[in-house]
């Protein structure tokens, strides 16, 4: 199943990184700053995706403190008749924590024009660089 994936390590404990999903505000700093969510598992949201133009919006399907956060992932006004999904998962190492984000479900979303999309993802996630801000946020403090 075509997946689009990005790792960074983080030079701090996944309770650091945590900090920044832990709260909506925390995540407005790095995922998108006009996100609008009910962070609980369930809970709806919505937000300017990274490239400024597409809005993005789900629901949370998972939240597990300093593991990680799932979300479904639909691109409104796309013609997509089922969300893919946003994946990102903490994880322990000896000097730090492993971030992974992973886009997946492509393929059921209902589109013909899914593996244009996986490519476009692909392109939009080493413009954007979003693990990078994460990092960097982690790497000032605070949260």
């Amino acid at each position: 199943m075509p997946e689009v994936v990005r790792t960074i390590e983080i030079q701090a404990p996944p309770s650091a990184v945590w900090r920044w999903f832990a709260t909506a505000d925390a995540l407005r700093k790095w995922l998108s700053p006009n996100l609008d969510i009910d962070l609980k598992v369930g809970g709806a949201y919505r937000m300017l995706g990274a490239d400024g133009e597409t809005w993005i919006s789900g629901t949370v399907l998972e939240l597990v403190p300093e593991g990680g956060i799932t979300l479904s992932w639909l691109e409104e006004g796309a013609g997509w008749t089922s969300p893919a999904r946003l994946v990102i998962t903490l994880q322990a190492t000896a000097t730090g924590t492993r971030v992974t984000l992973t886009h997946d479900g492509f393929a059921g979303i209902g589109s013909a024009r899914w593996p244009d999309i996986v490519d476009a993802y692909e392109r939009g996630a080493d413009r954007h660089q979003v693990l990078q801000q994460l990092a960097g946020l982690v790497a000032a403090g605070g949260a």
